[in-house]
């Protein structure tokens, strides 16, 4: 199977790659924007017309949350028409396609783990950018898969964790928000998952159930639970003061609870999910070693 990934170098494009070895029987075609405009309907058709993808994994988004505040051109682009271009082509070549979002389509009110049927109501543009493009693959192609994540890190790009380290190794203490809880997203494991999903579409489309999906590790946090365990885990002598998020400024509001419930992608697929700590260990200990 010929398999087209785009953001091939962000976090999930990058674990991605790290995977390509384990599916020798697969051919991966790993995207960036240099080499794939997918604002670019045209681009897009000449790129099908030369490769023939059979399988899309769209992993590229505009996740500078902040900035995507004042930079709506750019995030909707990306986050809100592109899903919607690569939807259309995989309706019209019948190939398998999945896109990846996000928690922030929720509004962070809730007291419960979300569910995939649970009201949106994004409150920063980044999670509404997040979620017209959802909307757009829906609209374009019914046999879309949508997997929602949260708190997304990895051993590469830029991500809460190796901030912490680096802010760690910097700093004798740090202020880090303890009202938002959610569940953190090793890229690692959910590179595997989306690859299992890719399987099953292998094995016979009707295997691939299309509709939105939920998938992070398994536990909920908060941002100072998640700074207190790196520093734990690696031994960094930093102390860590548990603040409001009202005390840090940002300017785009975060969802203050976006825990996931991640039952249904558990039972359609027959997933294990890994505790957020187990992975978070594994994560560290790739990152120490490249030090």
């Amino acid at each position: 199977m010929k398999i087209l990934v785009t953001g091939a170098y962000g976090q999930l494009g990058s674990e991605l790659q790290t995977l390509e070895e384990k599916y020798s029987n697969w051919q991966f075609l790993f995207t960036d924007a240099d080499t794939l405009d997918i604002t670019d309907g045209k681009a897009i058709s000449e790129f099908f017309e030369m490769h023939s993808p059979e399988f899309i994994i769209n992993g590229a988004a505009y996740t500078a949350v902040d900035k995507a505040e004042s930079e709506t051109d750019a995030a909707n682009m990306v986050n809100t028409v592109a899903p919607g271009l690569l939807a259309a082509e995989a309706k019209k070549y019948d190939v398998g396609f999945i896109h990846v979002s996000t928690d922030y389509v929720f509004d962070g009110n809730h007291f419960q783990p979300y569910t995939e049927e649970d009201k949106v109501n994004p409150k920063a543009f980044y999670g509404e950018s997040k979620l017209k493009g959802e909307q757009n693959c829906f609209a374009e192609n019914a046999n879309t898969v949508v997997i929602r994540t949260a708190w997304l890190y990895s051993s590469f790009g830029n991500n809460f964790v190796k901030t912490m380290l680096r802010l760690g190794k910097e700093r004798d203490e740090l202020n880090v928000v303890y009202d938002q809880v959610g569940s953190p997203t090793y890229a690692g494991d959910l590179a595997k998952a989306i690859l299992t999903l890719a399987e099953n579409f292998e094995k016979g489309r009707e295997k691939l159930i299309p509709g939105i999906y939920h998938y992070s590790n398994e536990g909920a946090i908060s941002w100072y639970d998640f700074a207190k365990s790196i520093f734990e885990i690696t031994g960094l002598k930093c102390t860590v003061n548990p603040i409001l998020s009202k005390e840090f400024k940002m300017d785009a509001p975060r969802p203050f609870y976006s825990v996931l419930d991640k039952s249904k992608i558990k039972n359609n697929f027959q997933l294990k999910i890994p505790y957020w700590k187990d992975s978070l260990e594994i994560c560290l200990e790739k990152l120490l070693k490249t030090k």
